[in-house]
């Protein structure tokens, strides 16, 4: 079970990452990144965060380059949650999949 520590937490690293996906979503015209959810461990130190990504063609390319950019964003993100935390989590990205798992099921329903 979570703690409210937990839970502020994951809504500030959700906020933050936004915030910097945005920025760097402006980089890549006609994309569009959304952090739908972030897990945070027990300990703090690890965070899962699940990406959207609009449009689908350009999701690989995009998880590419943010895993490759990981330092980078942890950097970016200290910055802005630098008076808030003591560590930094390590940034964990997965592709959410909820949107399409929703569509596939409402293309089954209309068949």
């Amino acid at each position: 079970m979570e703690t409210t520590r937990q839970q502020k937490i994951e809504r500030l690293i959700q906020k933050d990452l936004g915030d910097i996906f945005l920025r760097y979503a402006r980089t890549l015209t006609g994309t569009i990144i959304s952090v739908s959810e972030v897990r945070v461990s027990s300990d703090l130190s690890i965070a899962h965060a699940y990406l959207s990504v609009f449009p689908q063609d350009k999701v690989h390319t995009v998880l590419a380059n943010i895993e490759e950019n990981q330092a980078k964003i942890r950097f970016e993100l200290g910055n802005l949650e630098r008076h808030q935390l003591r560590i930094i989590p390590e940034l964990h990205f997965h592709l959410d999949e909820t949107i399409d798992k929703m569509e596939r099921i409402d293309q089954l329903l209309k068949h």
